[in-house]
């Protein structure tokens, strides 16, 4: 007890009760250490002032890339739960309870169809909020439903991609999303139709090894992180200091492996650009 609560009178403290306050009002920049406001953050389609771009959901994805924050969810093939019975000091089964309670998606990948500065494209989005927005069967499927609504729509393909690699937890059903989701851009191609890939932070692994590095235009948010091995597992195999900014978007951008680093509000004007040149419409 401290000298406050003795001369409170006996029962004034139940008049006044305490309130809740949320602990994500106030989020920091992990550039400038500045604290930003949760409403400015939204305003600013999640930028901090200092250009930092915070990981975000397929919600705002959607809502951030379709003219009028409008689309159509596209329903996603059903796989089978935990086929490895997986077991680590935590099962499998348990991790994925967790992940869809905290994301409320049931896997870590959505798609959706709607429209991009007027050209109707399905897009694919990955949440690394969920496990890592790892690459197993669901979102190995996930992908390439996407690609077959967009071959039977005859519409572009565009996916956002972020992810930490193939899901551990699946084995080699997870390594077979590789070839898998390779073999279904190859009849996206076929049916010319245009596969942009928009690299956020970060895009590392298996994903980066197959649909990631794949498009016909490849846009970076900037300092996103792009690589198969992390800078970490490089510098201590070769033993040497990597380079300011390795394996960042600009880095890459600089040696010719993407082809712009776009702000996020900036990515649907881009993304719409490339669309009428490659699906050939006219300027908007």
């Amino acid at each position: 007890m401290n000298w406050l609560d003795k001369l409170t009178p006996p029962g004034m403290k139940n008049i006044f009760t305490k309130r809740d306050t949320p602990e994500n009002l106030w989020i920091k920049c992990p550039l400038s250490d500045e604290m930003v406001f949760h409403k400015d953050l939204a305003a600013g389609h999640h930028v901090t002032p200092a250009g930092h771009h915070i990981r975000i959901g397929p919600e705002l994805r959607f809502r951030y890339t379709f003219d009028d924050e409008k689309w159509e969810p596209i329903e996603l093939p059903p796989v089978p739960q935990d086929p490895l019975k997986f077991r680590d000091h935590k099962r499998y089964t348990d991790r994925l309870k967790a992940a869809r309670a905290k994301t409320g998606d049931s896997d870590a990948v959505r798609v959706g169809v709607g429209k991009i500065t007027g050209i109707e494209t399905v897009v694919f989005v990955q949440n690394f909020n969920f496990m890592g927005g790892s690459l197993g069967m669901a979102a190995g499927e996930g992908f390439i439903r996407g690609t077959e609504e967009a071959v039977r729509r005859k519409i572009p393909f565009v996916a956002f991609t972020s992810a930490g690699g193939a899901r551990m937890q699946e084995g080699a059903l997870s390594l077979m999303q590789m070839p898998r989701t390779t073999l279904a851009l190859v009849e996206l191609k076929a049916a010319g139709l245009p596969y942009i890939v928009v690299l956020a932070d970060p895009t590392t692994g298996g994903v980066t090894a197959s649909y990631a590095m794949l498009g016909d235009v490849h846009l970076a948010e900037p300092r996103a992180l792009i690589c198969f091995a992390g800078p970490r597992v490089i510098e201590q195999t070769i033993r040497e200091k990597l380079p300011e900014g390795f394996q960042r978007s600009e880095y890459l951008m600089e040696h010719g492996m993407i082809d712009a680093v776009v702000s996020r509000a900036d990515l649907p004007a881009a993304i719409g650009q490339y669309l009428r040149v490659l699906h050939r419409k006219p300027a908007a």
